[in-house]
C-alpha cells in the first residue's frame, strides 16, 4: 500500500506563504491530497500517459464507458484533478524542487491529455447521435477528423501555472454524417469544438480546467469556430499576415489524427510560417510589430507587468521569435523545438545571438517565468502584474528567496536592462549600421561628378518616369527608402571599378528596379541588406545574363542576397530542396509543378553563375553543379509522371512478370552529350534517350487499363511536357531525343533488348561515338545497370583502326563545314576562332577522346567506364597509351576553352573570339590531332 505524503512544518509554511489559493484547497482536502501526493509521488515526474490514467481515475471512465458518462461527472472529475495537481506544482515551485522546463512540460502534457479526453468524450456523444462524419474523396469514403492545434505557450510546451490555452480547430473537409439524423461535417465539427471548450473552460462550482482562447483562428473573433484544411491553406496563401506567421511559429497538433492529415496540416503550417530562404520580407512587418509593442508599453506605463512591461517576457520572446521567423526556414534546427529557451540556444549556436547576451536573456527568461508563476500561484489568476499591496509583494519576494522587496526589485531591474539592450537593437540593425543615415543628396551629387550629366540623366529619367510616379504610397515609400542604399552601392562600384563599369551597371540596375518596384517586397530586401546590395551592383556590371535573369525573374534576388553562391548544394541537397519546394504542389497540378521546377532551376543556376563570375568555383565544379541540377529535375519529373499515370491507369507489368512500383518502375532516362559527359553549361539542352523493361503487350492494372507500350510512350510524353512546355517563366530545358535508336524515325522509348540489338547490329559509327558520352541518369536500377552493360560491351568491341579514323574524320569535317567559321581575308587564313567548332577547339578535343575510346577500349576496358573527357584522358595516361604530360595539357586546354565559353555565355556573347590569344593552345590541339590521325588525314 502506498504511503501518504507527510509534509514538514517548513513545507507547510512555504505553501501558506506562496499561495493562499493552494493553501485553501489543501486545507479542505488535506487527507485526500496527502494520499494523492503519495500515489503520484512528491518528486516524481508525471508523463502524458500518467495524466491519461489520472483523468480516467478521477472521472471514473475508460474508453468504453465515455458514451455513457454524464458530462457533469466528467467536468467535476477534471476540475478536482486540476486542483490537486496545482497544489503539487505550486508547492514544488515555491520550494525550488522542480526545474522550469520540467514544470512547464508537465503542465503542457496535462493540458494535452485533458484536451484529448474532452475531444474523445464529446466525439462519442456526437457519433452516437449523428453517425460518423464522412467525406467523399476521389471515389472513396474517408472519415473526417478534427485536429486541435495548440498555439502560444501550450504549442511550445511552455504552459504557465494559470495560463489560458490558445487553440485552433481544423478538420479535413466537407461531407456528411452517416447516421439516421444526418448533418454536414462542418456542423458536426463545430459542435465537437464547442463541446471541448465547454468541458474545459466552463466555470462551475468546482472551478475550471483551462481557460480556452480561440482568437488566433483565421479571421479571429466572429469567424467560424472550425475551419477545414483547404480553407486554411487558402487563408495562409491569400490572407495570412506576418504577425500571424509569428503566432503560428509555435503551432502544434495536440490530439491523435491520421498520419496523412497530420503531415498535410504540419506542412501547410511550415510553408506558411517559414521560408526556405532568409526571410527579409519579415523585417518591415517585425519592425512595425516592435513599434507597436513599444507604443503599448509607453501608453501603459506599466513597469510592474513582468510579461508586457519593458524588458519583460514578451521582449525576450520577440527577440527569439523574430530571429526564428527570419532564419528558421533556412536553418531548420533553429525551429526544431519552438520553446523559447531551446530556440534561443539554437540561434546562439548559429551565431545570430551573442553568447553573452544569450546567457543574459536565458537567465532573465527563467527569472521572469518563475516570477510569473509566483504571481499566478497566489490566487490562481492569469496575471503577470506585480501586486500593489506591500504585504502581497513581500510574500512574493520571500517565496522567490529574497530577504526584502528592495533586493527583489534590484535583481528584477538588472534583468530588465539585460533584455532591453538587445531588444532596442532588434530589427533596427541592418547589416551595415554605418549606412543607416546615408544622405541621398550627397550621394547623387557625388555620382553626378563621377559619372557625368549624361549618365545621371538616365537615373533622373527613371525617378520621374510614369511608372514611378504612378506607384501607390506604400511602394513609393519603399522605393524612396531604397534609393540611398542603391545609389551608395553604385557609387561604391564606381570608386572601386571605374566610371565605365558603373555606367554599364546603371541601365541594368534601372531595368531591375522597373521590374521590382511594383512588387515592392524586393525593395525591402535591398534596403534591409545594404552590404548585399553593394555586391549586387558589380554582378550586374559583370554579367548582362545575370542582370537580365534578375530583371525577368525578380524572385531570384533572394538567391543572390542570401549569398547562396558561397555554397553550392550537392546532388542530395538539391533533391531535398526541390522536394521541399514541391510539398505544396498537389498531384495532377501541372501548372504548379511546372512553376516550381522552373523556379528551382533558375534559382540554382543563378547561384552557380554568380560563383562562376566571382571565380569561386573551378570550371569542373561549375559544370558538375549545372549537371546535378538537371539530374534532380529529371528524377523529379520521372517520379511524378510515373505516379500520376499509375493513379490514372494503374501500374504496368514488367518483363519478368512482376508488377512495377515507383522504385522499380521499369523505365530509365539516359543522358547523352553534355548531360552525359557531366559538362553542362548555362544554355545546354538535354540529349535524352528513354529505355524500359516493361511488358509492352500486357495491360496496366488500373480502372482505365492501357498497354505497357502505351504507358511507356505516355510516360515519355509527360516527362517531355514537364520539361519543355513554354510557360511565363520559360522552359525548364530544351529537349533533344534525336540520338535515340533510328533517330526521329524511331519510337520515343525503346526496350532494353531493342536498344541492345540496335547498338550491336544497326547503329552508325557516329552513334557509337555519341555513346562514349552517354550515361545512365535516373530510373529503374535494373534498366540503368543493363544500359551500363550494353554501353561497355559496345565500346569495348574490337574495331578496325583505319575504319574508325575514317568515320571520325568524316563526321568532324561535316561538323566544321556546317558550324565552323569561314576564312575572312584574302589569304584564306582564319582570324576569328570558334572556340567550340573550329579546328583546334573543343570539338577536336572531344573527338580525340571519343576516337581513343572506340579504337583502344577493347585493350584498355577502363576507357569505357567514364563518359567525361577529363577522366577519359586520365585513363589514357594510366594505360600508357598517351603520355601523362600530353593528357594533362589536353585536359587543361579543354578546361580553358570551356571556361571561356561559360564566361562568354554570361556576357551574352558568341563563342567566336580573336584567334590571337588562343593561337598557341589551338596549335597544340591540332598537333595532337595530326599525330593521332596522321598528317595526310587532317582535314584542310
Amino acid at each position: 500500500m502506498t504511503q501518504a505524503f507527510v509534509p514538514s512544518g517548513e513545507q507547510l509554511e512555504m505553501l501558506q506563504l506562496a499561495s493562499p489559493f493552494a493553501w485553501q484547497v489543501y486545507q479542505k482536502n488535506q487527507t485526500q491530497i496527502d494520499e494523492f501526493l503519495g500515489v503520484v509521488g512528491w518528486q516524481s515526474s508525471l508523463s502524458y500517459h500518467d495524466f491519461d490514467d489520472l483523468i480516467a481515475k478521477f472521472t471514473h471512465a475508460d474508453a468504453d464507458t465515455l458514451i455513457d458518462m454524464d458530462e457533469q461527472q466528467a467536468m467535476s472529475g477534471l476540475r478536482q484533478l486540476r486542483h490537486w495537481l496545482m497544489v503539487k506544482w505550486i508547492w514544488q515551485d515555491a520550494l525550488g524542487e522542480i526545474e522550469l522546463e520540467e514544470l512547464t512540460g508537465q503542465l503542457s502534457d496535462f493540458a494535452d491529455a485533458c484536451i484529448s479526453f474532452a475531444k474523445n468524450f464529446v466525439a462519442q456523444k456526437l457519433i452516437a447521435r449523428y453517425g460518423n462524419p464522412i467525406i467523399r474523396q476521389k471515389h472513396k469514403l474517408i472519415n473526417d477528423e478534427l485536429a486541435i492545434i495548440a498555439m502560444g505557450k501550450l504549442g511550445a510546451k511552455e504552459l504557465n501555472l494559470s495560463s489560458d490555452i490558445d487553440l485552433v480547430f481544423v478538420h479535413l473537409g466537407n461531407g456528411e454524417t452517416d447516421g439516421k439524423k444526418c448533418i454536414d461535417t462542418h456542423k458536426f465539427m463545430k459542435d465537437l469544438g464547442r463541446g471541448v471548450i465547454r468541458l474545459l473552460d466552463e466555470n462551475t462550482e468546482h472551478g475550471f480546467v483551462f481557460r480556452v482562447d480561440m482568437r488566433l483562428r483565421p479571421w479571429g473573433d466572429g469567424s467560424p469556430l472550425v475551419i477545414h484544411l483547404p480553407a486554411l491553406q487558402k487563408y495562409f496563401d491569400q490572407h495570412g499576415r506576418t504577425w500571424e506567421r509569428f503566432a503560428w511559429l509555435k503551432a502544434r497538433i495536440v490530439n491523435t489524427v491520421s498520419d496523412e492529415f497530420a503531415n498535410q496540416l504540419t506542412q501547410s503550417i511550415k510553408n506558411f510560417v517559414h521560408r526556405y530562404y532568409i526571410d527579409y520580407s519579415a523585417f518591415s512587418a517585425l519592425r512595425e510589430m516592435k513599434a507597436m509593442i513599444i507604443n503599448q508599453q509607453i501608453q501603459r506605463q506599466d513597469l510592474d507587468n513582468v510579461k508586457l512591461g519593458m524588458g519583460g517576457i514578451r521582449d525576450i520572446e520577440f527577440i527569439v521569435q523574430a530571429f526564428a521567423l527570419i532564419y528558421g526556414g533556412h536553418h531548420l534546427p533553429i525551429v526544431a523545438d519552438s520553446a523559447c529557451l531551446a530556440c534561443l540556444s539554437a540561434l546562439t549556436k548559429f551565431g545570430y545571438i551573442d553568447p553573452q547576451e544569450s546567457e543574459q536573456l536565458s537567465a532573465a527568461y527563467r527569472f521572469f517565468r518563475r516570477l510569473e508563476h509566483a504571481i499566478q500561484a497566489r490566487h490562481d489568476q492569469q496575471s503577470q502584474k506585480l501586486p500593489s499591496d506591500p504585504d502581497e509583494l513581500n510574500a512574493l519576494a520571500k517565496t522567490l528567496g529574497f530577504e526584502s522587496i528592495a533586493a527583489f526589485r534590484s535583481v528584477l531591474e538588472a534583468h530588465r536592462q539585460n533584455v532591453s539592450r538587445p531588444f532596442g537593437r532588434m530589427i533596427t540593425d541592418r547589416q551595415s549600421p554605418h549606412q543607416e543615415n546615408l544622405d541621398l543628396t550627397q550621394i547623387e551629387e557625388s555620382l553626378q561628378e563621377s559619372l557625368g550629366d549624361e549618365t545621371m540623366a538616365i537615373w533622373t529619367q527613371f525617378t520621374q518616369s510614369r511608372l514611378v510616379t504612378s506607384l501607390d504610397d506604400v511602394a513609393k515609400d519603399r522605393l524612396k527608402n531604397a534609393y540611398p542604399i542603391i545609389l551608395h552601392a553604385l557609387s561604391n562600384h564606381a570608386k572601386q571599378n571605374g566610371v565605365q563599369a558603373a555606367s554599364e551597371a546603371l541601365p541594368r540596375l534601372i531595368e531591375l528596379l522597373e521590374a521590382i518596384c511594383r512588387r515592392s517586397i524586393y525593395l525591402i530586401m535591398l534596403t534591409e541588406n545594404p552590404d548585399a546590395t553593394i555586391r549586387l551592383i558589380p554582378m550586374l556590371s559583370a554579367s548582362p545574363w545575370i542582370a537580365k535573369e534578375l530583371a525577368h525573374y525578380p524572385v531570384l534576388l533572394d538567391t543572390f542576397l542570401q549569398k547562396r553562391y558561397l555554397y553550392l548544394p550537392d546532388k542530395t541537397e538539391l533533391s531535398d530542396i526541390l522536394r521541399q519546394n514541391l510539398l505544396r504542389v498537389e498531384p495532377f497540378d501541372d501548372e504548379g509543378y511546372l512553376n516550381v521546377i522552373r523556379l528551382f532551376k533558375k534559382n540554382q543556376v543563378l547561384a552557380v553563375a554568380t560563383a562562376d563570375v566571382l571565380g569561386l568555383r573551378h570550371i569542373m565544379k561549375v559544370s558538375d553543379s549545372l549537371t546535378f541540377i538537371a539530374e534532380v529535375v529529371l528524377e523529379s519529373a520521372l517520379h511524378r509522371a510515373f505516379y500520376e499515370l499509375g493513379q490514372k491507369h494503374g501500374y504496368p507489368l514488367l518483363q519478368d512478370g512482376q508488377r512495377s512500383t515507383p522504385d522499380a518502375c521499369g523505365f530509365a532516362i539516359i543522358g547523352y552529350g553534355k548531360l552525359g559527359g557531366l559538362e553542362m553549361s548555362y544554355a545546354s539542352d538535354l540529349d535524352l534517350v528513354f529505355l524500359h523493361r516493361i511488358n509492352e503487350n500486357a495491360q496496366t492494372d488500373g480502372d482505365k487499363p492501357i498497354s505497357g507500350m502505351k504507358f511507356a510512350a505516355r510516360l515519355v510524353q509527360k516527362i517531355m511536357t514537364y520539361l519543355a512546355t513554354q510557360t511565363r517563366d520559360g522552359r525548364a530545358y530544351e529537349i533533344d531525343t534525336r540520338l535515340r535508336p533510328s533517330g526521329n524515325a524511331g519510337v520515343a522509348v525503346s526496350s532494353v533488348a531493342g536498344f541492345e540489338h540496335y547498338q550491336h547490329d544497326k547503329a552508325w559509327a557516329w552513334e557509337h561515338q555519341a555513346l562514349v558520352r552517354a550515361r545512365a541518369i535516373c530510373g529503374d536500377k535494373m534498366v540503368l545497370a543493363e544500359f551500363d552493360r550494353i554501353r561497355k560491351a559496345v565500346l569495348t568491341q574490337s574495331r578496325e583502326l583505319s575504319q574508325v579514323k575514317q568515320d571520325v574524320l568524316q563526321m568532324r569535317q561535316k561538323m566544321q563545314s556546317h558550324l565552323g567559321t569561314k576564312p575572312n581575308n584574302h589569304h584564306g587564313q582564319v582570324q576569328q576562332f570558334h572556340l567550340k567548332q573550329d579546328f583546334g577547339g573543343l570539338v577536336d578535343i572531344e573527338f580525340l577522346a571519343q576516337f581513343m575510346v572506340l579504337s583502344h577500349a577493347h585493350l584498355a576496358p577502363n576507357l569505357a567506364v567514364w563518359s567525361d573527357n577529363v577522366r577519359i584522358f586520365e585513363e589514357l595516361a594510366n594505360a600508357g597509351i598517351w603520355t601523362l604530360e600530353q593528357c594533362q595539357k589536353l585536359t587543361q586546354a579543354y578546361l580553358d576553352l570551356r571556361k571561356k565559353t561559360h564566361e562568354l555565355a554570361l556576357l551574352e556573347q558568341t563563342s567566336i573570339v580573336d584567334e590571337t590569344a588562343w593561337h598557341q593552345l589551338r596549335m597544340y590541339v591540332q598537333t595532337v590531332w595530326q599525330q593521332t590521325f596522321e598528317h595526310d588525314d587532317l582535314p584542310e
